[in-house]
């Protein structure tokens, strides 16, 4: 038996009027800092749960750490719940909404991510990172869970 695990993570959207900050991916998989090993993808800001951490406080270390954002406590909205699997890892991921925020994104692990940038929400880049894709998905939908047997992309 193996040693693998399931792992707690989210994506946040934050959105600013119709749209919504995404930011793009390394094209090297070895720098692109995902358990997934995705590279040159658009995700939203997000990252792994810390022991001992709550959602809120999570998603907003791991906002300021990748873009210098300041999103408030009551900012921020749990949306969703999904769970996100490949061969490289099985993570279950918390979406989360922030509509108010202080400061411009800027690029602070640029090792990970190259680019931030504002999409609209109806016509976002092709390559989005799936756990992302699924939480845009859910938000879209209004729908808190989706199971996966009728997600058309894992």
């Amino acid at each position: 038996m193996d040693n693998k695990k399931v792992g707690v993570g989210f994506g946040v959207l934050i959105q600013r009027d119709e749209k919504i900050l995404l930011g793009r991916r390394h094209d090297d998989p070895d720098k692109a800092d995902s358990v997934f090993r995705a590279a040159n993808v658009w995700t939203m800001p997000g990252g792994k749960l810390d022991y001992g951490e709550d959602f809120i406080t999570g998603a907003k270390r791991e906002v300021k750490e990748e873009t210098g954002l300041d999103i408030a406590d009551e900012d921020l909205e749990v949306i969703c719940i999904n769970e996100d699997m490949n061969e490289h890892a099985h993570f279950i991921t918390i979406g989360l909404v922030a509509k108010k925020f202080s400061g411009e994104p800027q690029v602070l692990e640029p090792d990970e991510i190259v680019e931030w940038d504002f999409f609209d929400i109806n016509d976002l880049p092709k390559n989005i990172y799936f756990p992302s894709e699924k939480v845009l998905k859910n938000y879209k939908a209004g729908k808190f869970y989706i199971p996966k047997k009728l997600t058309t992309k894992d």
